[in-house]
């Protein structure tokens, strides 16, 4: 079996070419439409402050989950607001700010309480500051380590019915646009193994000291680890170099892709074994991938999908139950217990797909 990884991966290295294009176009299409579904206003925002000042008050401003702050030039700001493009403008100064706006809106009522509260804090710090005699990165340590171990806490809660549903425009992009295109990634890893058989290499490595099931192994690991790879990789990308925490939940996540990766591999060999050449695997797999995609819950979330039909084929979806597992943990912030029923519906799906591609492959070779 190691010499099968070993073949597969020196091959990979020699032409990655397909995984990372469909990484590449998978990250700018969950990037395009989670931009466009994104439910942060944008405020243009222009400063007379220092550069160094100015940064550090938009990187306090951007942490809203409400508003996000673009420092631009006055005249492009002013034009924004006045051309209707912006809901408000912005002019930073030292102890004030200045909204610039042509109606009021609950937008500009929010944006203003908000602002308000931050330049609040600026101001009680400069106060310590001065009373205490100490340097700006002095009185940030102390607010800072307040805010760590404060004298008492407050915490606050919000009732959520059990059937309540969330809808996370960010999310939903992200998990559905990874999962869908690994099902190519995967399947056409695993069509190897139509390709070899047509080529006689199954019958010259059957000939050598390998017996079957390393063979069949060895692919299917190969095949496995190659779509794994490519979906750690997407959800790395937009954590570390978009900043999406998936809701302090990425660890999980990366474990919950496990299922969802070998039940994809067991369904393409499910196909192999189905099919008689490599046109119609690629037709196959193009026609019930889409289809998959948009009966699971890929395209758009199966809490807005009101068709019994749907809903009734979406539950031999193995996509259905990896957008469950992932949205489960990051959007409904369910534990890792909670979500075994997705999780075994995915592995027991694995082994019945595996089950019957295997057999069905062998019967074609006999």
């Amino acid at each position: 079996m190691i010499s099968i990884l070993t073949a597969k991966f020196r091959l990979f290295l020699r032409n990655p070419w397909m995984v990372i294009v469909m990484s590449i176009v998978c990250i700018i299409m969950a990037t395009i439409i989670g931009a466009a579904s994104e439910k942060k206003v944008k405020i243009p925002v222009y400063s007379t402050l220092s550069a160094q000042e100015t940064n550090e008050l938009l990187h306090t401003l951007n942490e809203s989950h409400s508003f996000r702050f673009e420092q631009m030039d006055a005249k492009k700001v002013r034009a924004l607001v006045r051309e209707g493009k912006a809901a408000a403008g912005l002019e930073l100064a030292e102890n004030d700010f200045t909204l610039i706006i042509a109606s009021q809106t609950a937008n500009t009522f929010f944006l203003r309480e908000y602002l308000q509260k931050v330049y609040g804090e600026k101001g009680q710090a400069n106060a310590i500051a001065k009373q205490l005699h100490l340097s700006t990165e002095q009185t940030t340590k102390i607010v800072k380590e307040a805010k760590k171990h404060p004298a008492f806490t407050i915490q606050t809660m919000s009732f959520r019915s059990k059937n309540a549903v969330i809808i996370d425009p960010q999310m939903q992009p992200i998990f559905g646009f990874s999962l869908f295109f690994v099902i190519y990634t995967v399947a056409f890893q695993v069509l190897q193994l139509l390709k070899e058989k047509k080529e006689g290499v199954w019958n010259r490595m059957i000939l050598s000291r390998l017996k079957k099931w390393e063979i069949y192994t060895g692919n299917l690991f190969y095949s496995f680890i190659i779509g794994y790879m490519q979906v750690a990789l997407i959800f790395s990308v937009f954590r570390f170099g978009f900043g999406i925490d998936f809701h302090g939940r990425f660890p999980e996540l990366l474990l919950l892709l496990v299922p969802y990766v070998f039940a994809i591999v067991a369904f393409s060999i499910l196909l192999v074994g189905l099919v008689k050449n490599e046109q119609q695997f690629q037709a196959l797999i193009s026609l019930l991938s889409v289809s998959m995609a948009m009966i699971g819950g890929a395209y758009w979330p199966l809490e807005i999908v009101s068709s019994n039909i749907l809903l009734m084929l979406s539950k031999i979806v193995p996509l259905t139950y990896g957008m469950e597992m992932l949205k489960g943990a990051a959007v409904y912030d369910r534990s890792l217990t909670e979500l075994l029923y997705p999780m075994s519906i995915l592995f027991l799906m694995g082994v019945v797909f595996m089950g019957i591609g295997i057999n069905l492959t062998e019967r074609k070779s006999s």
